[in-house]
This record gives C-alpha cells, structure tokens and sequence, in this order.
C-alpha cells in the first residue's frame, strides 16, 4: 500500500501509469470493432469447434474471435521477431547489428521487424478471410471487398503494435507483453461466469471446482517461484590505484535466473504449432478446397486433447527455453566484460576459463527452468485428460503470461520509484 501511495504522489509516475492505462484501453476498444459481414453466431462456433484457434485467441488477446479490425493483433510482429532472432543464428553481420552495435543496433533491428510484421499481416489476414468465408462465418467477399478488408486488418496490426511500442517508451513493462496480458485478463470475468453457471447446473462438480483453484493457487506460486528464482555466482574486483587513490578491492554477484528465457519460449511454441494452421490458411491463394481439407487435417492430427500433442508441446517450450537462453545470454561476451572492468569470479581464472564455468553453470540451471515451464505449460491438459473437464479457458500458458507481465512490470515500477528516491 506504502508502494501504491508513493505511486500516486510522484507526478511522472502517475502520469506514466495513467499513459499506459488509456492505450490499453485505446487496445480494447480497438478490439471490439468488428469488420463488416461477421454471423457472431456462426462464429463463435468456429471458434469452439477449434481448440488451437483458441490458443491463437490467447496470443491476440480476443481480437480474432471478434474479427475485429485488429483481428490479428501483435501476431504478426511476434512472427517477425522470431523470424529475425532465427536469422541471428544464420548470419553473423544480424547478430553483430543485434548485440555489439548497442542501441543504434537493435534500432535497427526493429525496425527490420517492424518492415517483415506488413507482409506477414497481409498474408495472415488474407488466410483467415478465406477460412472464415469457408466455414460459413463470414459472408462471401467479392474481390475489392477482400482486399478493403486485408488491407484494414494489415493497418490494425500495425497501430497494435505501435501501441505496444508507445507503452514500452513508458518503461512501465513491457508493451507487447502487456497487450497480451491486456487481451488474456479481458477473458477472465466471462471464464467465471460460465465456471458459475456450468456449478449451478451441477452442483457434484463442486469438489472438482475446489480442487481447480486449490491447484491454480500452486501454479501461480510456482511461476513466482520459477521467475524470481536465481543463482548468485559471487565476483571479486581488483584493486586498482588511480593518483592517490585506491578503486575496487569490493565483492559482488552476477545473477542468473532459473528462467532466463521469461515467457519467450511459450510464445515460441505456440507459434511453431500455429504454424501448419497458417500454411494451411496461405494454400487458400492456389486451392480454397485444398486449403478446408488441409486445416480439418492439421486440427484432427494437433488435437490439444491428445496426449501426442501435450509431448510435442512440451518439447517445443523445453528447446526454446534452451535456444532463446542461448541467444539473450552469450558467456563469452560476459567473460570480456568482467575481465575489462577487473572483475574475476573466485577461484575461476578469467577469459576462457570463466566463460566455460559460466557455460556450465547456465546449463544446469535452464534444465529446470526448461522443465517447469514445459509442466506450466501443459498442466490443463494433463488435468483435462485426467478429470475429463475443463473449467476455465484460461489455461497455465496463459496464468505464465499473465503472471510473469505482472512481476516484470512490477519491477519496472520499483526500478521508477527507486530512482526517485536516491
């Protein structure tokens, strides 16, 4: 309360709070203008019908089970993230621009994204156009009319993102993140009410009920547990005398957290398991047929349901983990800087030595934090399997989101006031 008071009394603070608020509200309202032609019936029993449409649902904060004008959200520019992080792997002058050419770099960077995110948004909208014209949801659009709509939906996305990127200049969390996390929360009160209206109908339900929240209260304390979790390697600094001056000579630590990776990984997956769905919606440009038979495949074949599905899932979020852990932390670059500003690692000698422990160390850490999200991951569908029922829409992907925007965010904010307050 102290916290939320200092908030408050601190102008920038709260002007900054009070931004951030109006264009996620500015996000939401966006949401919830449809574009023309939608049967809201026939729709929302799409939508049903297709789990992982569903999990897409999720990543575009509702946005696509309205077909909104920014039906596709913060899809597309996620894609072309992943996208330019796979090329860092790739090409040795995009890692170069991405770590070493500093802020001017990963402007750069972006900004290569942001070009990527307009081509991807056109094909996306294109696709699921044709699906919703397929499945009877939409009504059939006449050529102008499709590229009207392509072309809205295209825009839509990039004002999405524009936001995100407005809320990030904030630096009260992430803009991107907060969107999602916008987009999820929005679906919570009506989760509730169907959770109410589903026990009123059934009241023998009531220990299932319980023994949900009981297990969602423990899921929530594990993503704490996993996302503040670190291992503090102890350094040393060197003395050093400049005039007549002695500098350095103090202790300190280099934190390594259980889950470096955040909720990347998840985010990863799902669009690696969306991916089929999209090709399958881009063959509607050649075959409309082609392309409803190919989508019935890939929704029989990745039924979230199956147990085969809940193991690829759970092997994506586990090498994405590794693989993005790879990428935000380099012990190499690590070593250099430590041993550039007189800092060792007690009893590891400096330069390639420290790197190696460094190495060694990351790598069994990320193992369990690879296998914690892979459980958070999957546990409503172990849990759906094992009871035969599915209380809540919002599943443990989604508790991961929402709880790790919230923490980072939070942190955000104690960074703000601790600056002020020195």
């Amino acid at each position: 309360m102290d916290k939320i008071l200092k908030i408050f009394k601190i102008k920038e603070v709260r002007n900054k709070i009070l931004i951030v608020a109006g264009l996620l509200v500015a996000f939401r309202v966006l949401a919830a203008i449809p574009i023309p032609g939608i049967d809201a019936v026939r729709l929302r029993e799409f939508f049903n019908s297709s789990q992982l449409f569903g999990f897409l649902g999720l990543m575009t904060g509702g946005t696509l089970s309205n077909v909104s004008i920014i039906m596709l959200s913060v899809a597309p520019y996620i894609t072309a993230t992943i996208i330019m992080q796979l090329l860092t792997m790739i090409f040795p002058k995009l890692k170069e621009m991405y770590y070493e050419e500093g802020a001017a770099g990963q402007a750069k960077f972006n900004r290569i994204s942001r070009y990527i995110t307009v081509p991807l948004a056109m094909l996306q909208g294109y696709g699921f156009l044709n699906l919703l014209v397929s499945k009877g949801a939409l009504a059939p659009l006449g050529f102008f009319d499709l590229i009207k709509n392509v072309i809205i939906i295209t825009a839509g996305s990039m004002v999405v993102m524009w936001l995100g990127e407005l809320i990030t200049e904030q630096k009260i969390g992430n803009g991107i993140s907060l969107i999602i996390f916008a987009g999820i929360v929005s679906r919570l009160p009506g989760s509730i009410i169907n959770a109410y209206q589903l026990l009123s109908s059934d009241a023998s339900q009531l220990p299932t009920y319980i023994a949900f929240v009981i297990i969602a209260i423990i899921v929530v304390a594990g993503v704490v547990l996993v996302n503040e979790g670190e291992r503090k390697i102890p350094v040393s600094y060197a003395k050093q005398i400049r005039g007549s001056k002695m500098y350095g000579g103090v202790s300190s630590y280099l934190p390594i957290k259980v889950n470096q990776a955040g909720v990347i990984p998840i985010i990863f997956a799902i669009s690696v398991l969306l991916f089929p769905q999209f090709i399958a919606q881009i063959s509607a440009i050649f075959s409309k047929t082609f392309s409803v038979k190919m989508i019935d495949f890939v929704n029989n074949f990745m039924n979230p349901q199956t147990i085969t599905y809940g193991i690829i899932y759970f092997l994506l979020v586990f090498l994405f983990t590794y693989f993005y852990t790879a990428i935000t932390f380099d012990p190499q670059e690590i070593s250099k800087n430590l041993q550039r500003s007189g800092g060792f690692i007690t009893g590891i000698r400096p330069g390639e030595s420290t790197a190696v422990h460094l190495s060694k160390i990351i790598s069994r850490i990320t193992l369990w934090g690879a296998i914690a999200l892979g459980l958070i991951a999957i546990l409503p569908n172990i849990l759906q399997l094992i009871t035969g029922v599915s209380i809540l829409t919002i599943g443990g992907t989604a508790v991961l989101i929402v709880v790790a925007v919230a923490l980072d965010t939070i942190d955000q904010i104690n960074s703000q006031l601790l600056i002020r307050e020195y």
